[in-house]
């Protein structure tokens, strides 16, 4: 009988001794630091009909089939700058709406799209950057063109499912690479024949 009312008592301190305060909160979910490397750039020279700076920790990879197509490569990031090269000819509209329907399609799941003008009348560089935000696919979009002869495309993707909490840091020191990379941009011939002016 002994017996029995220690291992009562017991039972009894022991179920006491678990309560306490009720008062739980989960822990916010969190995610890992990412440690950015120092930025340096290089210049990519090609038999491309353009040049720019790029980060030293991208790698450049030429798209086979298609001359002047270029993929930037971050390996650390895992993500990547498709740039696409087109011939103008009569096409420029046509190719500024293109654009345009690309960063349109990614407005269902964007929180914001911001655009910059890109007027270097000096070099004959024209176009726009889209900034956008959320959890769209693309992080970042942009083209540029001497208003006659070329036009570039350029976008960026990472390799993982878009969730700007995690993705933030990361895309935020990727796009001012791209903004280096735009403000580096030239084209390789003079064009002198070229009127300026954004089209």
């Amino acid at each position: 009988m002994r017996i029995l009312t220690k291992i009562s008592l017991l039972s009894i301190l022991s179920l006491a001794g678990c309560g306490g305060n009720t008062d739980y909160s989960p822990k916010r979910t969190g995610y890992f630091r990412i440690a950015l490397p120092e930025r340096k750039y290089t210049a990519y020279t090609s038999n491309c009909p353009f040049v720019f700076e790029y980060p030293t920790y991208a790698v450049v990879y030429p798209v086979a089939g298609h001359p002047y197509w270029l993929n930037i490569v971050f390996p650390r990031f895992r993500c990547n700058v498709y740039m696409s090269y087109i011939t103008i000819d009569t096409n420029l509209g046509a190719l500024l709406e293109e654009c345009r329907k690309f960063v349109v399609e990614h407005e269902v799941k964007a929180t914001a799209i911001n655009q910059q003008e890109v007027m270097n009348s000096k070099d004959k560089i024209y176009g726009t950057i889209y900034d956008i935000e959320g959890n769209a696919a693309s992080n970042m979009q942009f083209y540029l063109t001497d208003s006659t002869h070329n036009f570039v495309r350029g976008a960026l993707y990472f390799y993982a499912v878009p969730n700007k909490d995690s993705l933030q840091p990361v895309a935020t020191f990727v796009k001012e690479d791209i903004n280096h990379l735009i403000q580096t941009f030239r084209w390789k011939k003079p064009l002198t024949d070229q009127p300026a002016g954004k089209p």
